[in-house]
Parts: structure tokens; C-alpha cells; sequence
């Protein structure tokens, strides 16, 4: 079994309950007998996701714009204001009905900087010079898809910008399984309009990045979760 060499030993943790309400809200209904759907489902990530915690300490300290591939309905970008980072935010994400969504909160919540566009990542690439997220997007991609998003993704780093990858990793770990199974779930719903294609190795990961220039740090972003999910964060070699 293939493993990823931690190179931090903190496993991450969720925002507490206060934090998570305080970002959540955004999406609370604009009538108080709308469809609470959205704010129930960000409240819940927020408790039980080292995602956020982890994706913005790996960010701060940069000014550097963001583009956030896979953003779904933007809660990103909620929870980089309320760190206190304003750098520029750009979301792109192929659900349209999850864009339309980030768009009208974000516009209610007056979030300066932030843009969202609908975006097949399969199919096209945005233009960008900065930092960029992956947020569980990869395992969506061929495997040859993967190498040149990352090597076009690596291509937009300017100095002093971040390389920013959420991931489930490919091995055959409870965690790997439990991992591709929720998320072949989740297709089937409808949550994630696509099906899991090709998880990346670790070490298939680390040699694609450095491949193209930049050094890679990992550490496990597990929190209370049974997923198999790591923190990716990279830059330009000095």
C-alpha cells in the first residue's frame, strides 16, 4: 500500500461552533420560510471539515489573487472574509445551479473581489496569474487530465502565491476505501454532477509537482472524518 509522507504532523480541525455559524449565515434564506438547505449543508461541513482551517492558514500571508477550481456554491470565499484575507477571489465550478447560488449570496453579503463563473474544467482552462485552489476536484479527472491541469495550475504562480490541494489519495487504506465509495454516493444523489474518475497516488502527486517546479508539503486533513483526505500546499521553488 502507497502512503503520503507527512511533512506536518497535524491532522487539522474543524472551526468550532461559534465560527461555523458566524460563516454559515451568509447562507441562511433571504425569507425566514425559505429553503434552508444550503445554510443546514455549510453549517455541518464547517463542523466537521478541517478543509477550511486548513486551506486558510495554508493561504495567509499572501495577497497573490485566488482562483478556486471546483468552488460549488463559494463557501470559500465567506470564510477567507471572515479570516480577515482580502485578496481578490475567483470561483469556477461546472454546476451552474451551485454558481447561480454563490452568486446571489455573495452579492446579498456584499463580498468585494469575488467572481463566480460556470466552468467545465474537462474542457477549458481560466486564464489567472496568482494562487489557486484544487479543492477535491482531482479524482474527477483522468489521470492525464490531472498532470496538466497541475502543470498549468503551476504555470500561474506568481511570487509569494500558494498551490492549494484538498485530495482524497489512491491506496487501498479503510480510508481510500471509505473515500471512493462516498463519493461514487454523491454522484448518485445528484450532489456532485460528476463520478469519481482516477485518484492520485501520493507519490504520483509529489512527482507531478515537482516535475513542474515547485516543492510540495503534505499533511493529513483527516479531523473526525474516515475520509483519506490530505493538504497539499506548494510553491515555487526559491
Amino acid at each position: 500500500m502507497e502512503s503520503a509522507e507527512a511533512d506536518s504532523p497535524t491532522a487539522g480541525r474543524p472551526f468550532d461552533r461559534a465560527h461555523a455559524r458566524s460563516v454559515a449565515r451568509a447562507f441562511l434564506p433571504a425569507h425566514p420560510l425559505g429553503n434552508r438547505h444550503d445554510y443546514y449543508y455549510t453549517l455541518f461541513k464547517l463542523r466537521s471539515d478541517p478543509l477550511y482551517p486548513g486551506v486558510l492558514a495554508a493561504l495567509r500571508g499572501s495577497r497573490a489573487p485566488l482562483l478556486d477550481l471546483g468552488c460549488g456554491l463559494g463557501l470559500l470565499a465567506h470564510a477567507l472574509r471572515r479570516d480577515g484575507q482580502a485578496l481578490p477571489y475567483r470561483g469556477v465550478d461546472i454546476d451552474a445551479a451551485k454558481i447561480a447560488r454563490a452568486q446571489r449570496v455573495a452579492a446579498r453579503s456584499g463580498l468585494a473581489e469575488t467572481h463566480f463563473e460556470v466552468v467545465d474544467l474537462a474542457r477549458t482552462t481560466p486564464a489567472h496569474r496568482g494562487s489557486v485552489a484544487i479543492l477535491d476536484v482531482l479524482q474527477y479527472l483522468s489521470h492525464q487530465a490531472q498532470h496538466e491541469l497541475l502543470s498549468t495550475m503551476a504555470a500561474m504562480l506568481t511570487p509569494g502565491a500558494r498551490l492549494v490541494i484538498r485530495t482524497g489519495l489512491g491506496d487501498d487504506s479503510p480510508r481510500g476505501r471509505t473515500t471512493r465509495v462516498t463519493d461514487r454516493l454523491a454522484n448518485l444523489i445528484g450532489w456532485m454532477q460528476e463520478r469519481p474518475r482516477c485518484y492520485p497516488t501520493a507519490a504520483g502527486l509529489r512527482a507531478a509537482l515537482e516535475a513542474a517546479g515547485l516543492e510540495p508539503r503534505f499533511a493529513p486533513l483527516y479531523g473526525n472524518t474516515p475520509f483519506n483526505n490530505w493538504l497539499v500546499v506548494a510553491a515555487r521553488e526559491r
